[in-house]
């Protein structure tokens, strides 16, 4: 394929471009995706205009800045209208050839158009992802990410044109998953990184050590945050012998837009696909790189439906600085959803920081479930484990020692550890796992 198969580069001269330059390119780009955007988009000439701004506003990065921000409500209200595609939509629907969809965890699902040159940059960019973990044209790959209209379907495609041998696992039951694991020996697999631990577990129980009699060097992570929680991640790496890696996608935009490289120190994103912003997430106010708020992100390249300063609703902080993989765009490091996080005595909360404490205990099964409710007009929360069936504690000392660990790690105890025998927890998943009920909105007995 004339290419260099030693370099750990899939594009070294964008990889490593120095940040003056790409910052260059980005300005460029962002000029012609904001003009192309009001010219062709019919909310983004509304929303301008209400705004009292015009893409020759575009003067340097810092003045997208003065537009206004769209989210997920912004989406479903104009999808649909006007045209199938909606008013977000800037291409005719002929130019369209492919659509995702979100899961619609919280709300409607929405849609999400490619045209042909946005598909081919978005698996251009999961081939450089894949790359940058360390696959190679050598490598078996599975696929075990779901086909049906999620965006993370299609990043199989980005393995095949790396020159890997890929296998089309897609939701495949967890039995046959582990039959062709066992059958083709694969090199490299990606998963949610829940399933990644539930599926090591089965195959230890049916009589499959992952160490031994599979061949798995590398997982592949997204969909949920355990990826990027060190606890989770070296919990995974153990129980198959593998590294695993994070990525981080959105349906709004493509498959996978941040991957992290080998020094695991965030995710590096896709600078030359995505404008990087952080804001407070109460008052919009932009903060400098390296303070915790909401990533606001602005698509440069894509044109099938533009997103101009999107609010993805992640919470998180990026960071310009070198990193010691040669590497120049920017790393993410993601704190969790702002729709997960709650306050309990003036403390933000992140599952993420709930899931760190579960995974790095010992006599647990690193399953968990969190309830979030109100009790004498103040935010509780209790926390359901389940313990390790040879640990011989009793459930009070294991449930003190959980309250006491996430009171040392998050700074509130919970109102209670409710701990429950192994497979007590209806929590393992094929896919992404439900961790947290909230009944806030419930009546409740004070």
């Amino acid at each position: 394929m004339g290419r260099d198969l030693n370099s750990k580069f899939w594009n070294e001269e964008l990889e490593t471009m120095p940040r003056g330059e790409l910052e260059k390119h980005q300005l460029e780009d962002l000029k012609e995706i904001v003009k192309f955007a009001y010219e062709n988009a019919p909310y983004y000439k509304r929303s301008f205009d209400e705004a009292g701004v015009k893409p020759e506003d575009i003067k340097t990065l810092k003045d997208i800045q003065k537009f206004p921000f769209i989210d997920k409500k912004t989406q479903r209200d104009t999808q649909g209208k006007g045209s199938f595609l909606g008013e977000l939509c800037a291409v005719p629907e002929e130019d369209v050839v492919f659509i995702s969809t979100s899961s619609g965890s919280t709300g409607v699902p929405t849609m999400s158009p490619f045209t042909k040159k946005d598909f081919d940059e978005f698996q251009d960019t999961e081939s450089r992802w894949f790359w940058q973990i360390g696959m190679r044209p050598k490598d078996r790959y599975v696929h075990a990410l779901n086909f049906s209209l999620y965006v993370g379907g299609p990043d199989v495609i980005g393995a095949q044109n790396l020159g890997a041998l890929c296998i089309w696992g897609g939701t495949l039951p967890s039995e046959r998953l582990l039959f062709v694991l066992k059958t083709y020996q694969p090199t490299i697999i990606w998963t949610s990184p829940s399933y990644a631990w539930q599926l090591g577990e089965k195959a230890l129980k049916s009589g499959i050590d992952p160490k031994k009699d599979l061949n798995i060097k590398k997982i592949i992570v997204a969909g949920e945050l355990g990826g990027s929680i060190d606890a989770t991640r070296k919990a995974i790496e153990d129980l198959w012998g593998a590294e695993v890696y994070d990525f981080y996608g959105l349906s709004d935009i493509f498959g996978a837009c941040a991957a992290m490289c080998e020094a695991k120190d965030g995710l590096h994103i896709a600078e030359n696909h995505i404008l990087v912003e952080t804001v407070d997430i109460h008052t919009g106010e932009v903060l400098e790189p390296g303070q915790v708020g909401e990533l606001v992100f602005t698509t440069l390249r894509k044109h099938a439906r533009p997103l101009i300063r999107f609010r993805t609703g992640d919470i998180g902080w990026i960071d310009n600085t070198p990193c010691s993989c040669g590497r120049t765009h920017g790393r993410i490091h993601i704190s969790g959803r702002k729709d997960d996080m709650f306050i309990v005595s003036a403390v933000n909360v992140f599952p993420s920081d709930i899931e760190a404490v579960i995974r790095d205990m010992s006599g647990i099964t690193g399953e968990y479930l969190i309830r979030v409710f109100e009790k004498d007009f103040t935010c509780k929360y209790s926390v359901e484990i389940e313990k390790n069936s040879d640990n011989p504690k009793s459930d009070e000392e294991v449930s003190k020692e959980v309250s006491d660990a996430l009171k040392a790690r998050i700074g509130v105890k919970p109102y209670s550890v409710v701990v429950h025998p192994d497979g007590g927890l209806d929590t393992r998943s094929e896919h992404k796992s439900r961790r947290i009920i909230d009944e806030r909105k419930l009546d409740y007995v004070i």
